[in-house]
């Protein structure tokens, strides 16, 4: 019944002791400000004030009216203030980038020094859905490339990377000239992190179109995979930029897979929260690092590319 133009509207008449002056205030003309209030008084049924008073005399309700505005409006403003603020808040944040963590833990340290009162908790379970916890409400952003069709999520752009094959560097595959294809990978064993296999970006681009299916066997940690490569006890596909270090010390080597496949790592928010002006620093803050701190990706800085919703 009663809004809080309303209220604004006893404000001005209290400050500016005038129906013409509080119409100048809020930008209305006298005569729509003059309905708004008889409007108000027929709808509450008892004056607001006495008419043709200068300054204008509130009736004993209208003054109880005026002191609930003033308690009101300030908290209001105070509750609008701490919305638009990027200070006062906390991000709940998950990755289904299991190898993200290398250069995420890093990356939150300098937010965290910049931006002190953002208090930042982080889930890393790998036997969990973040997504759909994301849609509940129960996190943040998820860090993800996998974009869920129809999820009323956005998915916001960090950076994009190859997949490259990961071998032990005595495996025959590397002395292979021409583009690996699927069926070199039919007798292998395939290492990958214990997630669906619809997933793998090897699985869904390369291997099942072609309908060769490898050998799985999962491994839940990056180093442990990569010495397991490393002995020759299968082979791999991740991101280049998680083995580059790896292929510098001559551990293992890595192959273009096919004609090569790229994958883009996304942070997904709720749809609507877009524009919050934390989630931008913190996705902005993530892209800052990656784009001087990895190698092999490509910037999304250093591109036009809008947020995808669905």
């Amino acid at each position: 019944m009663i809004e809080i133009k309303h209220l604004r509207t006893l404000q001005a008449l209290k400050n500016n002791g005038s129906l013409s002056a509080a119409a100048i205030q809020l930008h209305q003309t006298q005569s729509a400000i003059s309905h708004q209030c008889n409007q108000l008084e027929k709808k509450i049924g008892f004056k607001l004030f006495i008419r043709k008073t200068n300054p204008i005399i509130f009736t004993i309700k209208g003054k109880i009216l005026l002191k609930l505005s003033e308690e009101i409006l300030p908290k209001i403003q105070t509750a609008i203030q701490s919305c638009t603020e990027s200070h006062c808040m906390r991000i709940r944040l998950a990755i289904e980038c299991h190898s993200c963590i290398q250069w995420l833990t890093p990356v939150l340290k300098v937010f965290q020094k910049k931006y002190p009162k953002i208090d930042i908790d982080f889930y890393s379970e790998m036997n969990f859905n973040p997504q759909t916890f994301l849609q509940q409400g129960k996190l943040d952003i998820v860090l993800t490339s996998e974009v869920l069709p129809r999820s009323n999520l956005f998915y916001m752009p960090i950076f994009d990377f190859e997949v490259r094959l990961v071998l032990s560097p005595n495996h025959p595959l590397v002395l292979k000239e021409n583009n690996i294809i699927p069926q070199d990978l039919a007798s292998e064993i395939l290492m990958t992190y214990p997630i669906q296999r619809r997933r793998l970006d090897i699985w869904k681009y390369f291997l099942q179109p072609s309908g060769i299916i490898p050998i799985f066997k999962n491994v839940n940690n990056t180093l442990l995979l990569i010495q397991m490569v490393s002995a020759q006890m299968g082979i791999a596909a991740l991101p280049h930029w998680v083995v580059e270090n790896f292929e510098r010390q001559g551990l293992i080597v890595t192959k273009r897979i096919g004609d090569g496949i790229w994958a883009r790592l996304y942070a997904a928010i709720r749809n609507g929260e877009q524009k919050e002006l934390v989630i931008q620093n913190f996705v902005h803050s993530i892209r800052l690092h990656v784009s001087t701190h990895l190698q092999f990706i490509r910037s999304i800085l250093r591109k036009n590319i809008f947020i995808k919703k669905c």
